[in-house]
């Protein structure tokens, strides 16, 4: 009986062990530790993340961000919780987040099966349209008009990944580019280096809107589909993501969302005093009664 008694004592307090282990490698243990919480943020996505005339990152996301922070705060008991700004791209995003270097994403991030192998996402806060931007004089809307010519996306985007297959399986013909950012691509389509942009929608009439001349452009009526936008966070941290997911609940079911929706799309941002003009979606209002943290585009048609 005795030779019994040691092996059971040790299974028995690895299972005690098991979920102290668990939540020791957490993000809210390293965040209590370390007592900071670093966001990640986007230079030039407007308006969700990107800065301002003083460099500071404002925005939709940030917004939203900092309502996450508070329930961190509370959650901890760490009133004084101090945030660190990371800038990330889209090729260093994920990257950073898996790595441990950021522990909330902050920007314009799409939210699919793909990347939740990854990484993970909180509620949806955005839906989003693959369209296209090109110049007015170019007298293109449709997906048709597309093939055959020189086409711009951002690199590590689900939107070049989708241009790219487009490209293939409809034998387009399309000469396809990589750019670093959004600025660079618009800037490719500006000065003739490029006939369109592909990228969401949302991001494209931030770009025109602030561009030297929006009456030049023309954002496509025709899209190759939507999907959704969230906060990004770490995988398997299942304690993150419900303090996560509860603050953007209570966001959503207080009628908050709104207000903060209507500061970014409906009204005058900086730093040119510019209105979007981009009134809430039907897709979007169905998430904001009944938040998701779906990644099936198909949730929201």
């Amino acid at each position: 009986m005795r030779k019994l008694e040691l092996p059971l004592l040790l299974a028995a307090l690895a299972l005690v062990a098991a979920p102290v282990l668990a939540q020791d490698t957490g993000t809210l243990k390293k965040i209590k530790d370390t007592g900071t919480i670093t966001i990640g943020y986007r230079e030039a996505s407007i308006p969700f993340s990107y800065l301002d005339e003083n460099q500071k990152p404002i925005g939709y996301a940030m917004d939203i961000c900092y309502k996450v922070v508070d329930a961190v705060k509370a959650k901890l008991n760490m009133p004084n919780l101090k945030v660190a700004l990371n800038p990330v791209t889209p090729s260093t995003r994920i990257p950073l987040m898996a790595n441990g270097t950021i522990d909330l994403e902050c920007g314009s991030t799409t939210n699919n099966a793909e990347r939740k192998k990854q990484v993970d996402f909180g509620m949806t806060y955005f839906v989003i349209k693959y369209r296209y931007v090109a110049k007015k004089s170019a007298h293109m809307d449709t997906i048709a008009d597309l093939k055959g010519q020189t086409v711009v996306s951002t690199a590590g985007t689900t939107d070049i990944k989708a241009l790219n297959e487009l490209n293939s399986a409809d034998k387009m013909g399309m000469n396809i580019l990589a750019a670093n950012d959004h600025p660079a691509a618009f800037l490719m389509v500006e000065t003739g280096r490029a006939k369109a942009f592909l990228m969401d929608d949302i991001l494209l009439y931030g770009l025109v809107a602030n561009s030297k001349d929006p009456a030049d452009f023309h954002i496509s009526s025709a899209s190759l589909g939507l999907e959704p936008y969230s906060l990004m966070l770490r995988m398997d941290d299942p304690e993150f993501k419900k303090v996560v997911d509860d603050a953007m609940t209570k966001l959503y079911k207080s009628g908050e969302i709104e207000k903060i929706y209507g500061k970014w799309f409906l009204s005058k941002i900086p730093p040119r005093g510019i209105v979007l003009d981009f009134p809430i979606s039907d897709s979007l209002k169905k998430v904001f009664a009944n938040p998701t943290d779906s990644p099936d585009p198909k949730v929201y048609e």
